[in-house]
C-alpha cells in the first residue's frame, strides 16, 4: 500500500478553529513550495541562458556553470522535496501537518537562501553560507521530530536525503572559500543524494498506483515483484551512486553502474508502465523511472568505454528523471491533495510533453555543436513549469474542494 496518501486531506487528527485557520497557501506543505519551487525552476533556466550568451551577470561568489549547478539541486529540487515530505509524512504518522506559521517561516528560510545564493558576493562567504544551509537544517529537524515522535522506524531514512544535500551544499561553500576538495564532489553527492530519493520514492508509489489503476480498469494484468530482485536492485543502485561520487573515474564502478540499470529495469518491467499509457497522471512517473535508469545506464557507459557521454547521463538524471519525477508527483499530489479528480487535462499533458522534450534536446545538444539545442531545451524546460503555475497556482491556493 503506498505510503503517500493522493486523495486525503490532512490527518482527522489535525482540527483547527476558524481563528487558528491558516490561509489555503499555507495549509500544507506541498502548496507553498510547489508554487514557489516551479517558478524558480523556470527563472533559473531563463537566467541560466541569459549567463551563457552573456547578457546577465550575477553577484555570487560561483561561477557561471557552479551557480547553474546549485541551484538546480540546492534550490529548485529541495523545494520539490520539501513538498513532498511535509505532505507525506502526516500520512506516514498520523500527526498534525506542518501548516500556518511554521510552514511559512520554512517556505521563508529556502527562499532567503535562492536571494542569498544569487547575490552571495554582496556578503561574506560564511553569511551567505549559514543562510543557505538553515533551510535543510530547519526542514530536518521538523521531518525528524514528527516521525521520531511518532515512532515511525520505517520512515526514519526518508530525511537523509535532505541531510546529505545540506553536506554537499556545505562543500560547495567550501570550496569556493578555497578549501582543497576533490573537484565535483559537492554536486556528485548532492546528483546522487537526489537520485536514492526518487528511487526509494518511486519503488513505493509507483507499483501502488499501478496496481490500483489496473484493479479499477479490470485488467488482466498484475503488477509483479519480487523481494530479491527489489532489494538488489535498490542495493546496487545506492551504493553503486555513492562510489561514483566518490570515484567517478573508476571502470569499475561504470561496470557495477551497468548492472545497477540492468535490475532496475528487469524491476520496472514488472510495475506493467506499457498498460498505463492510456493515463498520464500515471505513465509519466514510469517514465521518470526509466529516465533514472537510462541515466545510470549513460553513467556506466561514460566510465567504461565512452567518456563524452558523462555530460548526456548527468541530463538524463535531472532534466530528465527529475524533471518527470517532480512534475508528475507535482499534478498528482495537487490534484488529490486538493479534492480534485486525479485526471490529466490537456494542460497537464502538455507539461509532460514539455520536460520530455527539455531532456531529450538537451542530451542531443551534448552531441552537436551550437547553441539551438540548449536553447530548445531550456525553453522547454521553463515552458513545462510555467504551465505548472499556470495550471495549478489556483488548485494550490485556493481551499480544498468540496
Amino acid at each position: 500500500m503506498t505510503q503517500i496518501s493522493v486523495r486525503s486531506s490532512a490527518p482527522t487528527s489535525s482540527k483547527l478553529g476558524p481563528a487558528n485557520t491558516p490561509p489555503p497557501l499555507f495549509s500544507l506543505g506541498f502548496r507553498p513550495f510547489f508554487l514557489a519551487g516551479s517558478l524558480w525552476a523556470a527563472l533559473c533556466i531563463v537566467l541560466w541562458i541569459g549567463i551563457l550568451h552573456g547578457h546577465v551577470v550575477l553577484p555570487t561568489h560561483f561561477d557561471a556553470l557552479s551557480w547553474h549547478i546549485h541551484e538546480m539541486l540546492f534550490g529548485w529540487i529541495m523545494a520539490a522535496i520539501a513538498g513532498f515530505l511535509l505532505t507525506a509524512i502526516p500520512n506516514w504518522t498520523g500527526r498534525t501537518p506542518v501548516r500556518g506559521t511554521l510552514l511559512a517561516v520554512l517556505a521563508g528560510l529556502w527562499l532567503l537562501g535562492r536571494v542569498v545564493g544569487t547575490v552571495s558576493a554582496l556578503l561574506p562567504l560564511w553569511l551567505a553560507a549559514l543562510a543557505e544551509l538553515l533551510f535543510p537544517l530547519a526542514l530536518c529537524t521538523v521531518a525528524w521530530s514528527d516521525i521520531i515522535a511518532a515512532r515511525n522506524r520505517r520512515n526514519l531514512p526518508m530525511p537523509l536525503p535532505v541531510a546529505l544535500l545540506g553536506v554537499a551544499d556545505l562543500l560547495m561553500y567550501l570550496r569556493v572559500g578555497g578549501v582543497d576538495l576533490p573537484p565535483g564532489l559537492d554536486w556528485r553527492l548532492a546528483l546522487v543524494a537526489v537520485c536514492i530519493l526518487m528511487s526509494v520514492i518511486g519503488a513505493r508509489i509507483i507499483p501502488a498506483f499501478t496496481r490500483n489503476w489496473l484493479t479499477a480498469q479490470r485488467s488482466p494484468l498484475q503488477v509483479t515483484s519480487h523481494r530479491w530482485l527489489d532489494m538488489a536492485a535498490t542495493a546496487s543502485l545506492h551504493a553503486t551512486l555513492l562510489a561514483w561520487a566518490c570515484l567517478p573515474r573508476a571502470t569499475a564502478v561504470g561496470a557495477l553502474l551497468l548492472l545497477a540499470a540492468a535490475l532496475n529495469l528487469a524491476r520496472l518491467l514488472g510495475w506493467r508502465g506499457h498498460a498505463t499509457l492510456a493515463e498520464p497522471l500515471l505513465a509519466v512517473l514510469h517514465l521518470a523511472y526509466l529516465w533514472l535508469i537510462a541515466g545510470v545506464a549513460l553513467l556506466g557507459l561514460s566510465l567504461v568505454a565512452l567518456p563524452t557521454l558523462e555530460i548526456g547521463a548527468i541530463h538524463a538524471l535531472t532534466a530528465g528523471a527529475m524533471g518527470s519525477m517532480v512534475l508528475g508527483v507535482m499534478t498528482r499530489v495537487s490534484l488529490g491533495h486538493t479534492g480534485r479528480a486525479l485526471r490529466a487535462d490537456r494542460s497537464t499533458v502538455a507539461i509532460y510533453t514539455a520536460i520530455s522534450a527539455a531532456a531529450g534536446c538537451r542530451i542531443a545538444a551534448t552531441f552537436i555543436s551550437g547553441n539551438l539545442l540548449l536553447t530548445i531545451s531550456a525553453a522547454c524546460w521553463s515552458l513545462a513549469f510555467l504551465l505548472f503555475v499556470l495550471r495549478y497556482a489556483a488548485v494550490l491556493s485556493q481551499p480544498r474542494a468540496a
